[in-house]
């Protein structure tokens, strides 16, 4: 794994690279290796190659999510100016509701029904980890929030084009002219 450029590990992923299944060996050998400085321990069973401080927080929220996810919502608005305040987390979208906190920095999680999830429609790889562009971003958030107040003008055709490509319910108040 750390020759493919993976620093980030956790403890299920080591029992099956070294193939250990007794839980008390592979804690202890994890203790040693944290003790002379190989691993850093990011939490119980989270465990990188190198310090936290030098990891992308977006990736360590990602990985710490430990099941399919991609970054959208708040997070990809703030980046692209489509939200003006600061948020203080960045946001996921999974199958699962989480909040986390490693290295004193927010991670949040909204649950999205799998039939919209997994759809690839708007969610690419970039820096290993995926990642909605604002399209798609906008979309979620109006899954999520159909009345969210954006600060920048949007595109409605486009966004309406791609709630139908990703199956989302429409939100016609949004892009119809009254």
């Amino acid at each position: 794994m750390a020759k493919k450029g993976e620093k980030i590990f956790h403890i299920d992923d080591l029992a099956n690279l070294w193939n250990i299944q007794n839980r008390n060996t592979l804690r202890v050998t994890l203790k040693r290796y944290v003790e002379k400085g190989l691993f850093y321990r990011i939490y119980r069973g989270f465990y990188s190659l190198v310090p936290i401080d030098e990891l992308d927080p977006a990736f360590v929220g990602a990985k710490a999510i430990h099941q399919f996810c991609y970054l959208s919502t708040e997070t990809v608005l703030r980046w692209e100016g489509y939200i003006l305040q600061s948020i203080g987390y960045f946001t996921f979208v999974g199958s699962k509701t989480l909040r986390l906190v490693i290295g004193g920095q927010e991670f949040k999680s909204r649950q999205l029904d799998e039939k919209y999830l997994y759809n690839p429609e708007g969610v690419s790889l970039r820096d290993g980890m995926k990642i909605a562009t604002v399209e798609r971003a906008i979309c979620d958030m109006l899954y999520f929030n159909p009345n969210y107040h954006f600060d920048r003008s949007i595109d409605w055709q486009k966004i309406r084009s791609m709630q139908k490509k990703i199956g989302y319910p429409l939100t016609p108040h949004r892009y119809d002219p009254a």
